[in-house]
């Protein structure tokens, strides 16, 4: 294996420890801003790292359309092209070519498809995806996989989860290994504990720096997702991440971290920012509403970021109202800033012993705010 994962402390089944990597160490449990296209929407790098971020996520399906890895690779990679020092995971792209491209066929070969910005056609197979992810220089690469729809017959889930199983070797086949560079391969298998257990099982048969949950967080609900995390976690190796790839919101990143998910991602924290919705300790809320508009205080107290230290929400409603582009680049340092900091209590609370503890008095404060 080329990187290091170090386990610090344990609570139950849930880990705190360091992930290290050729562009510097991952605190774990870790959630990475999402910079699909080689930005976190509204932020510059600095803005990202000041939040507490280790890493952030580029993607390999938007990046390869535009401006090209080549033309990244040309420019020194994605960590100079975008002015990011620290580490990156990149996905593969086969969730956004199940949910955004156009005329999608799929092979054994790969997926051949139409790109949802000019309907140009690309075909993207698991040597491809390894090639587009080592010229964007990723720390942490993502095998090309087949991200099942949901809901799917067992029968449906089994013949995607073989095919990603089989392009999961190609993968690594075709992954460069270098010192501090990582691949990580992704369990499918939808909603089936025997599909899951036998992905799990394939995967380290051929063995991968790290291993993803994917398949979640397409519509089966938050219950649903959890059945599949405890079905599915305990076949996969102690001693690597273990990734819950498109996830989420605060009270499921502390449920899955309750069942030894390590590394997390969504667009929610820089998505609900350019809509003015922010996530704070007594939970969601949503700053165009009236009673913000004449409101002097702060977002949330005790929180360090520029929206909370130096402005209103008064100032924040005002900005919404006036379609100021100021008001969803706070909102956004904001949200960013708020997930950081539960990670950090999180990793506090796993090695204090008191992860339940901490877990229960949080989501009982945040959904009060959301069932009020």
């Amino acid at each position: 294996m080329t990187q290091k994962f170090t386990i610090h402390a344990t609570d139950g089944n849930a880990r705190t420890g360091i992930l290290s990597t050729a562009h510097g160490d991952i605190r774990t449990p870790a959630f990475m801003p999402v910079g699909t296209v080689g930005t976190v929407k509204g932020m510059t790098p600095e803005a990202v790292k000041s939040t507490g971020a280790d890493i952030i996520l580029g993607n390999t399906y938007h990046l390869m359309l535009r401006p090209t890895a080549e033309l990244v690779a040309r420019h020194g990679g994605l960590h100079k092209f975008m002015n990011w020092p620290g580490p990156i995971l990149t996905d593969s792209g086969g969730f956004q070519v199940m949910s955004l491209s156009k005329l999608r066929k799929l092979t054994e070969k790969g997926v051949t498809f139409q790109a949802h910005t000019d309907g140009s056609t690309h075909e993207l197979s698991p040597e491809r995806a390894m090639e587009i992810q080592h010229l964007l220089d990723s720390d942490i690469t993502m095998v090309l996989d087949e991200c099942t729809p949901f809901p799917a017959t067992e029968s449906e889930a089994e013949k995607s989860m073989q095919l990603s199983m089989r392009w999961a070797q190609r993968s690594k086949d075709a992954f460069i290994q270098r010192d501090g560079y990582g691949l990580f391969g992704i369990v499918q298998g939808s909603v089936y504990p025997r599909l899951r257990e036998e992905s799990a099982n394939a995967l380290k048969q051929i063995g991968f720096d790290g291993y993803a949950i994917g398949g979640l967080a397409v519509g089966e609900g938050q219950e649903l997702m959890f059945n599949v995390l405890d079905f599915t976690t305990p076949h996969l190796p102690t001693d690597r991440p273990r990734y819950l790839m498109g996830v989420g919101k605060p009270d499921d990143i502390i449920g899955a971290v309750m069942r030894g998910v390590d590394m997390f991602d969504c667009v929610i924290p820089t998505r609900s920012g350019r809509f003015a919705r922010a996530y704070t300790d007594e939970g969601e809320r949503n700053i165009l509403n009236a009673q913000y508009a004449d409101d002097p205080r702060p977002l949330q107290e005790n929180c360090p970021c520029p929206a909370c230290t130096n402005y209103s929400c008064a100032y924040l409603n005002h900005l919404f109202k006036a379609k100021e582009m100021l008001g969803p680049i706070l909102l956004t340092w904001h949200n960013l800033a708020f997930y950081q900091e539960l990670m950090k209590s999180i990793r506090a609370a796993i090695s204090d012993g008191k992860l339940a503890e901490f877990g229960e008095t949080f989501l009982t404060r945040y959904r009060r705010l959301n069932e009020d």
